[in-house]
Formats: C-alpha cells, structure tokens, sequence
C-alpha cells in the first residue's frame, strides 16, 4: 500500500462517520417527508447534504486513503492506451462473426439433439 494513503485513525473518525450517517438519513427522511415540494428544491438539498457528508467523510483516515486512491486511479487511467477506432471496429466485428458462428453451432448440435430424441421417444 502507498505510504501516503497510510493515515493514522484518531479517536474521532467514528463519530465523524456517526455524523456521515446521520446526515445521509437526514437526506432520506427529508426527501420522503418534503415529497410536496418541488424536485428541484429537494435534489438541490440532497446535494448540499451529499456534499457535506463528503467533506466530513474526508477528514477520517479511510475517507483520506479513499481520496488517495482515486487520485492514483486517475493518474493509472491517463497511462492507458486506448484503442484507434480502427482497431475497435475490427475487434467488434470479429466478436459478432464468433457470436454469429457458435449460433449457428448451437442451433444446429439443438436441432440435430431434438431430432434424435424424437426418434427415440417416438
């Protein structure tokens, strides 16, 4: 694991997550219990409180090593090389010929099994 995304727990990350809870089911029991209000004014509230769930959340040591690790999946994402169109083309073309190939496999070994268990059974 990075050094970095190793921080020390305080005696404070479980009330902080505590306040992360509570502040979700505030969202969800304030969501139900304001349904006669407009969508916009309720999902607009739901994002200030996701937001600050957020915030609170990344000041624990699990919510700092998560931001840690989403930084360096970022960074892993920007090293991959993605496929020319080209080479994705050919690439769907050759799975749906397979596809198409063992269809018609199945299709036929079905055909060829019920044929001979109707002459077996009669």
């Amino acid at each position: 694991m990075n050094a970095k995304a190793e921080a020390k727990e305080t005696r404070f990350d479980v009330l902080k997550w505590v306040v992360v809870v509570a502040l979700v089911a505030v969202g969800v029991v304030g969501n139900q219990y304001f349904s006669a209000e407009p969508i916009l004014y309720r999902v607009l509230a739901l994002l200030a409180l996701a937001a600050v769930a957020a915030v609170v959340a990344l000041q624990t040591a699990k919510g700092q090593a998560f931001f840690v690790l989403a930084k360096e999946a970022r960074a892993e994402i920007r090293k991959v090389v993605w496929p020319t169109r080209q080479e994705t083309t050919q690439t769907t073309l050759i799975v749906v010929a397979v596809v198409l190939v063992m269809a018609l496999l199945l299709w036929g070994l079905d055909t060829l099994l019920g044929w001979l268990v109707s002459l077996i059974v009669g």
